[in-house]
């Protein structure tokens, strides 16, 4: 009998799954979604939150609010998504350090990134550029490096904070140039670029969203991008390798991400309708003109295996930078 009652049990609950797992999606969202931007106002991710929040409420029904959580690393956004609930009513804005760096950076962390969030949508690589004060000695990357090299210890560099890509690609600087400089932590990209600007600060590497009006406008020099080739938002910058640091190449990548074990339709629901945003040409010609390179993304299960790919390749690069367990 009560093997029988139990098979019975088993059978409703099965029944009741089938029909109410469905209605996730089809009842999402129900009420109004929170974006967490893990870094303060003003930089590119923000930016990017903010142009696909009035086109999500638009699509779906229900506000999209924004709401920044700066502070070691990017780590108390995602830590605060990390432990929501896990329904679709609370999304990051997720950086490569976030989700792949930020393990080797730091000795311990308040959240697994690759089991605690789940992908939801890739949307850009973002190349950074490295900039200086327009008053700087330093006309090209080679002059800044024999400056640093001529003054041991008196240089100053400025981050977003420590294990964000900022961080780490200076630290790759460093690391491929031989200097010795100082680091200045900050808690979002804004607060050291305003200091580049003043002269309280040498240089920064900054993503090119925030930096490249400023550059234009004659405030800030640019001394080099960090990828590979040259950026086509900006392609009157030369890339560091051809400025003087042969071999150098750092891009981050950035994504929304969902708390881990939210319902596979939500999830699913929410990449479809951020992907066809992010496809519309307006959106991603703004992205571009953000100083990103927009990307198709893969499917969620996809993006999760590569950011278990990246947090391997990461982890090499960070020990070969010296930054590995600094916090």
């Amino acid at each position: 009998m009560v093997t029988m009652a139990a098979r019975a049990l088993g059978l409703i609950v099965g029944l009741v799954l089938s029909v109410v797992a469905p209605a996730h999606a089809q009842d999402y969202p129900a009420k109004p979604v929170t974006i967490i931007v893990p870094t303060g106002p003003g930089g590119g991710m923000e930016m990017v939150a903010r142009l696909l929040a009035p086109k999500l409420e638009q699509r779906l029904g229900k506000p999209f609010i924004i709401e920044n959580r700066p502070g070691a690393g990017t780590n108390i956004g995602g830590a605060a998504v990390a432990r929501s609930a896990p329904d679709g009513y609370t999304l990051l804005m997720a950086t490569s350090s976030t989700m792949a760096i930020n393990p080797s950076i730091y000795k311990t962390l308040p959240f697994d990134p690759l089991n605690d969030l789940m992908p939801v949508v890739l949307y850009a690589r973002v190349p950074f550029v490295l900039v200086v004060n327009r008053t700087s000695p330093s006309q090209t990357a080679d002059d800044l490096v024999r400056l640093a090299k001529e003054k041991p210890r008196t240089l100053s560099f400025g981050t977003s904070g420590i294990g964000t890509a900022s961080h780490l690609f200076a630290e790759l600087f460093k690391m491929q140039t031989g200097i010795d400089v100082m680091h200045v932590p900050y808690k979002s990209m804004l607060q050291p670029l305003n200091d580049v600007l003043g002269g309280h600060l040498d240089y920064m590497f900054s993503d090119l969203g925030p930096a490249l009006p400023l550059v234009r406008d004659g405030k800030l020099r640019a001394l080099g991008v960090t990828s590979a080739t040259r950026v086509p938002s900006a392609a009157e910058i030369p890339t560091l390798a051809e400025a003087g640091v042969p071999g150098y190449e750092a891009v981050a990548w950035l994504m929304v991400a969902a708390r881990a074990g939210t319902p596979p339709d939500v999830l699913n629901k929410l990449h479809t309708e951020m992907k066809a945003i992010l496809a519309q040409p307006d959106v991603s010609e703004q992205i571009a003109r953000f100083g990103m390179i927009p990307q198709d993304s893969p499917s969620p299960e996809e993006l999760h295996r590569f950011v278990a790919a990246e947090t391997v390749r990461w982890s090499k690069i960070v020990k070969q930078a010296g930054a590995a367990g600094i916090e």
